[in-house]
């Protein structure tokens, strides 16, 4: 499909799609330094301001569920233009709370730019075939991998400067340019289905009586399982067990966003020569090679940062190489419902990830060493690799191309 930038009757330039999903991601993080500043600005314990980022993240799962068929229905481009438009109004509205419960009502509501996410994957899908949209979302996602990293450094010299309002101000202002970039950009790249959107939700099992989904999803949610599990557990490991300092964890976690931007552009240089399969297999046997190597040497009685921090360098590699294909993958079963998909997806990746990262941390007591972080991680790798053989067992046996 072409595309002319900055030309709404034609599909969107990447550089949009990634400023779409990069927007999606740094919500998420950025105001993070700011939680005990924003307790004590609201009078409100600091375990409330914390739900502000759990209640955000369950309410973004369920929202995955509904924008795809949504989309699938009325098209990517009103879904996303009204999705920024409720955004902008939520995070004015953060602005402007009186106190603690207000501005988590709005700052559940901002997790509508969820859309972001779920639907610049299904753009993606919409203009090309399956391998080269793989390609396409490895471009897109390595964008998104460095606002995780740096997201929480811009929030924390605002936050300095200016106070946590800063950081809300921020997202407004980058809220409004996206939209008015998506405006001029977007064009319609989803072929209408005119259905209801209960006959869009009745079409989920199709999507679910199919391995190969299941296949793509788990490698994926199990992938990204090791990563969230990471975050749930490294700031305990850096801080308890190796009695780092934040700034000190803070650098050290940039070894694994660097390890997914390299990986990212693996998948986006070679995945259409070497095929989706082949390049999540590749992936997901590099997280395995790693964690295992960090197994083996903390088993062995080597605990030290360098070796746990460095070998998570594999981790966010081969995750940059699976992910986007993986995803690719499970918008490919059934092309007519990638929004569906994509959105049922990242709700079970999400939700998936959630529970590993909050497994991560009772796992990892007073006392505790870094080993059980280790070995869920290693577990999780694991079964993402006996997911991707799962799908290209059942692509032979169907007799598509593996």
């Amino acid at each position: 499909m072409q595309s002319r930038f900055l030309d709404r009757r034609t599909a969107p330039h990447i550089a949009t799609l990634i400023l779409l999903a990069g927007l999606s991601a740094l919500t998420m993080n950025i105001f993070l330094p700011s939680l005990p500043g924003m307790a004590a600005y609201f009078g409100a314990p600091y375990a409330l301001m914390q739900l502000s980022v759990a209640l955000y993240l369950a309410l973004s799962a369920v929202l995955q569920i509904v924008i795809g068929p949504i989309s699938d229905r009325y098209g990517r481009r009103k879904v996303i233009i009204g999705a920024l438009i409720l955004f902008l109004i939520a995070t004015a509205g953060t602005l402007l709370s009186p106190n603690a419960t207000v501005f988590l009502v709005f700052r559940m509501a901002q997790a509508v730019i969820a859309a972001g996410m779920v639907l610049s994957r299904a753009v993606v899908r919409d203009m090309v075939p399956d391998a080269q949209a793989a390609s396409m979302i490895g471009y897109v996602t390595m964008g998104m991998s460095i606002v995780p990293m740096i997201g929480p450094v811009i929030g924390g010299v605002l936050d300095e400067a200016f106070g946590w309002h800063a950081n809300f101000a921020l997202l407004l202002v980058l809220g409004l340019v996206t939209l008015a970039l998506c405006w001029a950009d977007l064009g319609e790249t989803a072929t209408l289905r005119r259905v209801s959107l209960m006959d869009q939700i009745r079409s989920y099992p199709a999507l679910l009586k199919s391995q190969r989904f299941w296949g793509y999803v788990l490698c994926a949610s199990f992938a990204s399982g090791c990563f969230f599990a990471y975050l749930g557990g490294a700031p305990y490991v850096g801080n308890t067990v190796f009695g780092l300092s934040s700034s000190h964890i803070g650098v050290l976690f940039a070894i694994t966003a660097v390890g997914y931007a390299g990986g990212n552009f693996v998948a986006g240089r070679y995945s259409v020569r070497l095929g989706m399969n082949r390049m999540i297999l590749i992936g997901s046997s590099l997280t395995l090679a790693g964690l295992g190597l960090l197994t083996v040497l903390t088993l062995a009685g080597l605990h030290s940062a360098l070796v746990f921090f460095g070998c998570t360098i594999f981790v966010g590699a081969g995750n940059g190489m699976t992910l986007p294909n993986a995803n690719a993958g499970m918008l490919s079963i059934r092309p007519e419902l990638a929004g569906t998909a994509s959105g049922l997806g990242g709700a079970i990746q999400v939700g998936g990830g959630a529970a590993l990262a909050a497994l991560a941390g009772a796992l990892l007591g007073p006392g505790s060493s870094e080993l059980p972080l280790v070995l869920l991680m290693l577990a999780s790798a694991l079964a993402s690799l006996g997911a991707i053989f799962w799908v290209i067992r059942r692509a032979r046996a169907i007799g598509l191309p593996t």
